[in-house]
């Protein structure tokens, strides 16, 4: 989809009224930046190898569960950025608005994603929770041209799921439902 930059999906998004579930209680920022002229870049996360984590190593959007401290989940969203890219969307971003919350099958937690755009990006510093951080031209995952599958053994089967090539990684799962969602409100 060649016409997309970050003016139409900041007037698409715009117009949308995103579904809510009952008590969400994790948020998370896809955060968008102007790559070069007309071409939108999206962050994504590789999260730290952690046995605790339900999402180890998994490639998403920076964010988390609602901490008691949070006034709100869009709180939650900018918290979980800062701590941990050292990104502070209030201060250098934009919210344009946000998405469908997203149930995950892992856990049954309820996400709600909120889209931010950032004119100037200031050096990054992930935290000991974020392995790698990417930057990945929108139009890429639109197009099809990043497609692949990640392939899970789950309930005593092995699945393909759909995915997105970014690096060495497939970005699946619950971060690829929200991406579909975003990009069928890009699509109108």
């Amino acid at each position: 989809m060649s016409d997309v930059d970050l003016d139409v999906i900041r007037a698409r998004l715009g117009r949308v009224d995103p579904r809510s579930e009952p008590s969400p209680k994790a948020a998370v920022a896809a955060v968008l930046r102007e790559g070069t002229p007309g071409k939108p870049e999206v962050l994504f996360i590789q999260r730290a190898e952690h046995p605790d984590d339900p999402w180890s190593g998994h490639m998403a959007f920076p964010g988390g569960r609602l901490d008691p401290t949070d006034e709100t989940l869009e709180g939650t969203a900018v918290r979980e950025t800062r701590e941990e890219l050292g990104l502070d969307l209030r201060a250098h971003g934009a919210l344009v608005g946000r998405l469908d919350d997203v149930p995950t099958h892992k856990t049954g937690l309820i996400v709600r994603p909120f889209v931010w755009t950032v004119e100037r990006v200031p050096s990054l510093t992930p935290n000991h929770e974020v392995a790698a951080v990417h930057w990945v031209d929108l139009r890429s995952l639109m197009s099809g041209e990043r497609d692949t599958g990640y392939d899970l053994d789950w309930k005593g089967a092995r699945h393909r799921f759909p995915g997105y090539a970014v690096a060495d990684r497939v970005v699946w799962g619950l971060t690829y439902r929200m991406l579909q969602i975003f990009f069928e409100v890009l699509r109108g």
